[in-house]
């Protein structure tokens, strides 16, 4: 079998052909790159979300092991939801995160929902400790600017 015969298509295809990758990839480039802040900025999000939880969690957990109404144990509360600690050192466990947004439910601050329940051994203290008001700072806000005003209200629902 014979090949055909070099032709003027042929020929020149390789030289015309080589600007037609750059082109592509500078077309692909941008979207692809969006796509691969986009999800890393939502697992920034999901990983805040889940630190304040484990913190609201941790307070809970203090709360519980004392008497309902104690304000240095509330205050120690706040703490470890916010910085980790219970004396308030450190930075936040999230970024704009303060003791202003931790809200202390116990036996004698909320009664209708967390009274005192009692057990064979003693009695169990209920403890809340919701975090709410917290707004994600997104880094996608100033790498493309305007981008924070697209995606809304930030604000994560109460943990």
């Amino acid at each position: 079998m014979r090949g055909l015969p070099p032709g003027p298509i042929a020929q020149g295809a390789p030289a015309r052909a080589r600007g037609i990758a750059a082109v592509e990839l500078a077309l692909l480039l941008v979207p692809l790159l969006l796509i691969v802040l986009g999800v890393a900025e939502f697992g920034r999000a999901i990983h805040t979300f889940n630190t304040l939880g484990k913190g609201a969690r941790a307070a809970a957990r203090h709360l519980s092991q004392h008497g309902p109404g104690d304000a240095t144990v509330q205050a120690e509360a706040r703490c470890l939801a916010v910085h980790g600690r219970a004396d308030c050192s450190g930075a936040p466990l999230a970024p704009g995160l303060s003791t202003a947004q931790v809200q202390v439910c116990d036996a004698l601050a909320c009664p209708a929902t967390h009274a005192n329940q009692a057990t064979g051994e003693g009695v169990v203290n209920l403890a809340s400790v919701p975090i709410t008001g917290y707004v994600f700072d997104s880094v996608l806000g100033i790498a493309l600017p305007g981008v924070g005003t697209v995606l809304g209200d930030r604000r994560f629902p109460t943990i």
